[in-house]
């Protein structure tokens, strides 16, 4: 079987960095927040090439906490994108503003700015634009209209570890950033975490204090808060890891070349590298109308594939209270219907692209 995703071969590459990390906060008990974190805090914002980074507990909280900070609340509207996972929106709920959503663009599935236009009203206050599957948003056109209406750009960029946009880094364009630290992602921890970067150091403070029951110091809270601290085994993990990320993001980059090598000619449709953004290939996601008979004979031929993802969020059952209808957003459910992600990973050898091409190739 070649596995959709391999954590086991990571860790393993790394094994004894990773254990002494994590015996080295066992033998501190520096298990919440503590010095591997704010270490962590540091590296990942002079990475992001920003000024800020505050670690949380996850990726939805990153962006929930970053929404906070920047002041959006019950009666503003926030934009995102139906193609996303839930967690997009739900960041969104958290607050107590209005989910609208626009389509995405059908080439990078990432939002079209003409429909963010189109969605802009006088009650929006955010756009989160995410960019999805490793490569970022159209972010020009999307800070263009955000500087027109006065609007707070939130880049989702949970995965977008090292992405780039016209030389910039993901994390270092937006107002604000959430990332996701989940195990699959480019950069993974030893469970969950998350970070949220800025340039602005108000809402890095706001966001440190809304991690930590709302206080600067203890037992005076400022702000109601919530507990959404970074655990310190995952910021000593994620040290670790942070060495080898833009080796790995190569490595990925490889891959993908490699598949797109053995893919030409065929008809299959293949991720779209813009020539002004760096793609990182967190997924790499083809196409296909018969998905469910494609994903059933690869695995037949051992073969591991994942969709992301099969529902957009205006027609899953816990968000039909937006009063979104099918055919609202053409182009991303069209994408939810046809994705499919094909085995993508570091580790991911050659031989082992070369069994998973020729299997998609017979169907």
């Amino acid at each position: 079987m070649i596995p959709f995703v391999d954590l086991k071969a990571q860790y393993h590459s790394i094994k004894p960095e990773i254990d002494a990390a994590i015996q080295g906060v066992l033998e501190s008990c520096a298990f919440t927040l503590g010095p591997d974190v704010v270490e962590l805090e540091k590296e990942y914002a002079a990475y992001c090439n920003n000024a800020f980074a505050a670690g949380v507990n996850n990726g939805t909280s990153a962006l929930h906490l970053a929404l906070l900070a920047a002041g959006v609340g019950p009666g503003d509207e926030v934009i995102t994108i139906p193609h996303t996972f839930v967690a997009s929106a739900a960041a969104i709920y958290y607050t107590g503003a209005t989910i609208k959503l626009c389509d995405i663009d059908p080439v990078t599935y990432t939002m079209d700015p003409i429909a963010l236009e189109a969605a802009i009203t006088p009650r929006t206050k955010a756009i989160i634009p995410v960019h999805l599957y490793g490569q970022m948003a159209d972010m020009d056109p999307i800070m263009a209209l955000a500087k027109k209406h006065g609007l707070i750009v939130l880049e989702d960029a949970a995965q977008a570890h090292g992405a780039e946009y016209n030389g910039k880094r993901a994390g270092s364009i937006g107002d604000l950033a959430g990332f996701s630290f989940y195990p699959g992602k480019n950069l993974g921890a030893a469970g969950e975490g998350g970070m949220v970067v800025t340039g602005n150091a108000e809402f890095n403070r706001k966001v440190r204090m809304l991690r930590d029951w709302g206080a600067e110091k203890k037992y005076h809270h400022e702000l109601k808060g919530y507990n959404m601290r970074l655990e310190g085994i995952q910021g000593a993990v994620l040290r670790v890891k942070m060495k080898y990320i833009e080796k790995w993001t190569e490595m990925r980059r490889d891959a993908a070349g490699r598949y797109d090598e053995m893919f030409a000619g065929t008809g299959i449709e293949t991720p779209a590298q813009l020539g002004n953004r760096r793609h990182v290939y967190h997924l790499y996601v083809i196409r296909t109308a018969e998905r469910a008979r494609w994903i059933e004979e690869l695995n037949g031929k051992g073969v591991q594939t994942g969709i992301h993802y099969p529902y957009p969020v205006h027609l899953l059952p816990a968000y039909a209270d937006l009063g979104y209808k099918q055919g609202q957003f053409p182009h991303s459910e069209k994408a939810a219907n046809e994705v499919l992600s094909l085995p993508m990973y570091p580790e991911l050898t050659g031989d082992m692209q070369a069994e998973v091409v020729e299997a998609v190739k017979a169907l």
